[in-house]
């Protein structure tokens, strides 16, 4: 996904592993424009809803996928997604959280794939 796929006001999930036979993550509103440190790339600085230690973090826009509207990109990653994964998780009954992504200090959420350096 690029960054002009998305817009203030947007409600996302951020894929975070498997339950049931499905995927799942935490849904979160886009707030505004924000750079993407581990990435080097603009990102979106997002709101989770139900607060916590990391009200707001920041993340690359290819870790979204929108939950408000069902826009044929965002179902396709989807789509390709689920087919990917699902399978690797066939025989899960419980909550599996896949590891994919950890939050910086400056609370930038990264995936293990662009994480720089050990950090």
């Amino acid at each position: 996904m690029t960054h002009a796929h998305f817009r203030p006001g947007d409600q996302v999930v951020i894929l975070k592993g498997v339950a049931g036979g499905e995927l799942w993550g935490d849904a979160m509103t886009v707030v505004t424009p924000s750079w993407h440190t581990p990435t080097d790339e603009d990102g979106w600085r997002l709101r989770d809803p139900n607060g916590g230690q990391q009200t707001f973090i920041t993340a690359h826009p290819r870790y979204m996928v929108h939950l408000s509207r069902r826009c044929p990109d965002c179902l396709i990653y989807l789509r390709a997604l689920e087919d990917y994964l699902l399978p690797k998780f066939a025989d899960a009954h419980t909550e599996i959280d896949c590891g994919w992504y950890s939050t910086t200090a400056l609370n930038q959420l990264v995936h293990i794939a662009d994480v720089r350096g050990g950090r």
